[in-house]
């Protein structure tokens, strides 16, 4: 159940003698009748469907040499700065998130 966290705070015994039976009556079916009113059309364009043909597309990604202070992880295979470094043996480095 959504809660209104602006709404002002009442206690228990606040609710019980101040609610008459028709406020009440009427939250339950609005809590009840909530509807989500969606655009059928603007959620349909933000997926993308499995198998769909990406041939026309084409990826520019700018790929950059591996530098002097970064190190290879010969655990999870991904390139970090040395700063990352958890432990050296001989040639076998591992990244912190590894150790």
């Amino acid at each position: 159940m959504a809660t209104d966290y602006d709404a002002p705070r009442r206690t228990e015994t606040e609710d019980i003698s101040e609610d008459s039976l028709e406020e009440l009556k009427a939250r339950r079916s609005e809590a009840q009748s909530s509807a989500v009113d969606v655009d059928e059309s603007d959620t349909a364009e933000s997926f993308e469907l499995p198998g769909a043909d990406l041939s026309g597309e084409e990826l520019s990604v700018r790929v950059i040499p591996k530098q002097a202070d970064e190190f290879t992880c010969t655990s999870c295979f991904l390139v970090y700065h040395r700063s990352r470094l958890a432990r050296e043996n001989g040639n076998s480095m591992i990244c912190v998130d590894c150790a």
